[in-house]
């Protein structure tokens, strides 16, 4: 008996030994990290063209390794299975700690922290489009997509929000962002979950790796902020951050209660250029082409206001009555 023990003590040292350790890209995913400084601002940056039918956007955001904060590039991502949205993971303040909250992938969105990653992702809900009968439509109006190729658009403006947008990249603690769940969000928490694919954990990995993209080396503004697909760092779908932005706190922590209140910062632009996540002038006249779904049932179609403010006028007049001229006075004689 004692032999086999000691026998089971050796084989279980052995596994242990055998066993990896967790890497930063594993960490960045979510496994049991905290950590008692805040991540840096979301860096302003485009976004690339979608590369075809099918992909859905998953925000950048700051992960942590051994040499501090990294940034994860904004990809493009084939969902795992039709009818599955990606909730971003977040950064939130608890127990005097920033812990990470994994992103995954599930049926609808989750609470990710009130964080407003652009793209659709105004921080709560996603307004980049949706399934429909198995194939997924994407609004135009707030994603890139080059609607000479994938013709399952349509047009939703209802959804950007022309207001300043602040930066903060996590919930909670000093001057972040004070969010909390829905009740919607909360039933989709508990909800069946997809872990990020694989094609996403190599993309993480691979950030990692890069120590162009740490937050010590780049001070906020990486060079390779988004991408066409997972993993390719290289190539004409990269884009770089425009500005290390700064944190802001946030003016309105008011959230919307259901998903279709949503409003994001990402005006309609050419369906064949980057996208950036910044606002921008509510005035600016911008035109879209023309939504080839019409079904969508929370499409709303703006309408022009065509009515125009008449200057206010007075039936009275302001200035005083002229007064009356007076008799000329007569020569006088000596």
């Amino acid at each position: 008996m004692r032999k086999i023990s000691v026998l089971g003590l050796f084989l279980f040292g052995a596994l242990m030994l055998a066993m990896p350790a967790a890497t930063p890209a594993q960490i960045g995913i979510g496994v049991g990290i905290s950590v008692h400084i805040g991540p840096p601002a979301l860096p302003v940056y485009a976004q690339p063209i979608c590369p075809g039918a099918g992909y859905i956007w998953t925000p950048g955001y700051w992960a942590y390794g051994d040499d501090g904060y990294f940034w994860v590039p904004g990809t493009w991502v084939v969902a795992p299975s039709v009818g599955l949205l990606w909730t971003p993971g977040y950064w939130g303040w608890a127990g005097g700690a920033y812990a990470f909250h994994a992103g995954y992938w599930g049926p609808h969105i989750g609470f990710y922290g009130g964080i407003n990653y652009g793209f659709g992702y105004g921080g709560v809900g996603y307004a980049g489009g949706y399934w429909n009968h198995g194939v997924f439509a994407y609004n135009t109006a707030v994603t890139n997509v080059n609607t000479t190729v994938i013709h399952n658009t349509y047009v939703n403006k209802t959804v950007i929000n022309n207001t300043t947008v602040n930066n903060v990249s996590y919930n909670g603690g000093t001057g972040g962002v004070t969010a909390q769940p829905t009740a919607a969000e909360k039933a989709a928490e508990s909800e069946p979950h997809t872990p990020p694919t694989a094609m996403q954990t190599q993309h993480i990995q691979a950030a990692s790796q890069n120590k162009a993209l740490l937050a010590s080396n780049n001070h906020g503004k990486p060079a390779i902020a988004a991408t066409s697909k997972p993993g390719e760092f290289t190539g004409k779908g990269v884009v770089p951050a425009t500005a290390a932005a700064k944190t802001t706190t946030p003016a309105n922590t008011n959230r919307p209660n259901n998903a279709a209140n949503v409003k994001t910062d990402r005006p309609p632009s050419s369906q064949t250029t980057n996208k950036t996540n910044t606002s921008t002038n509510p005035h600016t006249s911008t035109k879209t082409n023309t939504p080839t779904n019409t079904n969508h049932p929370n499409t709303v179609t703006s309408k022009p206001n065509t009515t125009t403010s008449k200057p206010a006028t007075s039936t009275k007049s302001s200035s005083p009555p002229p007064s009356k001229p007076k008799p000329e006075s007569k020569p006088h004689k000596n």
